[in-house]
Parts: structure tokens; C-alpha cells; sequence
């Protein structure tokens, strides 16, 4: 009972906390509702702009989506054919990541939380840092640049590993077009991705 007051008094006492979490549930009713025909013909289009961020031999950390999130598998693959080295995600039990290289869909396997993950060898949560580009997921990314995520806090320590190793790789999020908002509310820790890529195109925020 303690920790529920504890988490009531919170959301009272912070009000932005309940404008993430009202957003947050609109997006995901907003993105169950699309078709998986729709779905389908935007990760094609999401493949064909985003592919071209990371040149051959450079090394790209993505994730791969799951459930109604903007589709990555072809966009996985088109990286791999570019000859570009793919790092993707491993969740560790206290909520931050791992990596482990992308040999293809077939070395794939399902994790928590409705996840699938890289079977080959861990990589340390450090690798990160190597990419030239760092694909977060997101539901939502304003004009500033700012990204509304799940709320988990996973990449908000990615961004910060990034932050004090000194690595400044390109950073995007994988969105539908009506997740581009004019402003998404954040908090003055939050920072900020480069880019959003929808089915129509890369849209640079911040650079």
C-alpha cells in the first residue's frame, strides 16, 4: 500500500507525467488501428530512406520492431546488403541494453516482454558507443527533436553511455507520418535525436 500512495502522490505532484502517459496511450491506440497491409508498405518505404543514413563498413545499432511498431526487418536486411555491420539490442534484467551483431532473421530469438533478440555472442552494453548511427524507437518525436519513448528509461541510458563516451553518431527514430508532432512533452534531462524517418522520408531536426 505504501509504494501505491507513493506512486499516487508522484503522478499528482508531477503533471507531466500524466500528459506522457495520456499521449503515450493515444499513439498506441492510434497505431493498433492501422492495417497490417499499411504497416507492411510503410517498413518497405522506412527501409528504402533510412538504409542510406550508414554508408558500407560503418556499423549501425537498430532494434527489431515488434507488435504495431514501425517495421525494421527490411530495413535490417537492406543495411546488411549495403555491407553496413548491424548491432541490435539484448534487455538485461535492470532495464538496460546489450548488443549483439544482426546475422540475419534466422538468428533471431524470442526474449521477454514479447522481444526478439540476437542469438550471437554479447557484445557488452559499451558497443554502442562504435556506431555511426543509433536507430531509438519511439512513439513520438517533435520538431525540437525531443522523442516521447515507452517510458522503460532503456534508451534514455543509451543516449547518456553515448553522451559520456563522447560518441556523436547519427540518432533517428522510426516513425508513421502523424508522429511527428509540433511538441512532445519532455523534461530538461531529455535529449534530443537528430532525425525522424517516416514511410515519406528523413526529416533532420536538430542538425
Amino acid at each position: 500500500m505504501g509504494e501505491r500512495r507513493r506512486e499516487r502522490h508522484w503522478t499528482e505532484e508531477h503533471p507531466l507525467h500524466n500528459e506522457k502517459t495520456a499521449l503515450r496511450s493515444r499513439l498506441l491506440t492510434e497505431r493498433r488501428e492501422l492495417t497490417p497491409e499499411w504497416r507492411e508498405t510503410a517498413a518497405a518505404a522506412l527501409a528504402e530512406h533510412a538504409a542510406p543514413l550508414a554508408g558500407p563498413g560503418r556499423t549501425v545499432a537498430a532494434y527489431v520492431s515488434v507488435g504495431s511498431e514501425p517495421g525494421t526487418r527490411p530495413l535490417l536486411d537492406a543495411l546488411r546488403e549495403r555491407g553496413v555491420r548491424v548491432l541490435l539490442p539484448v534487455l538485461l534484467p535492470d532495464n538496460d541494453l546489450d548488443w549483439a551483431e544482426y546475422r540475419g532473421a534466422g538468428e533471431l530469438a524470442p526474449a521477454g516482454r514479447g522481444l526478439l533478440e540476437p542469438t550471437g555472442p554479447r557484445l557488452g552494453p559499451e558497443a554502442v558507443t562504435g556506431a555511426a548511427l543509433v536507430l531509438l524507437p519511439g512513439l513520438a518525436v517533435d520538431r525540437r527533436g525531443l522523442r516521447l519513448g515507452r517510458g522503460g528509461g532503456s534508451y534514455d541510458r543509451v543516449l547518456a553511455r553515448l553522451a559520456a563516451a563522447g560518441a556523436r553518431p547519427v540518432l533517428a527514430t522510426l516513425l508513421y507520418p502523424h508522429e511527428l508532432l509540433d511538441a512532445v512533452p519532455a523534461e530538461p534531462h531529455d535529449l534530443p535525436v537528430d532525425a525522424a524517418v517516416t514511410p515519406s522520408g528523413v526529416i533532420w531536426l536538430t542538425r
